[in-house]
């Protein structure tokens, strides 16, 4: 997965960053598997399709898919 995806924020206190997905990242959920135990919060599955941006509800993460990128 792409690391930039790693980057953990509180939704209230998040930076503006978009994280960029992969064809491999796919089915798009957060937290990521590799995150911290700390600061995971319940899996949310997250819709996205190529040349759209998803937002995680619980920590405000949000995912860019790009198109040609499935």
């Amino acid at each position: 997965m792409n690391e930039s995806v790693l980057n953990q924020g509180n939704h209230k206190n998040r930076q503006d960053v978009v994280h960029r997905l992969y064809s491999e990242d796919l089915p798009l959920h957060c937290p990521p598997d590799n995150t911290e135990l700390w600061s995971q919060h319940p899996r949310v599955f997250l819709p996205i399709a190529p040349g759209q941006t998803a937002l995680c509800p619980y920590c405000g993460n949000q995912f860019f898919l790009p198109k040609g990128d499935t």
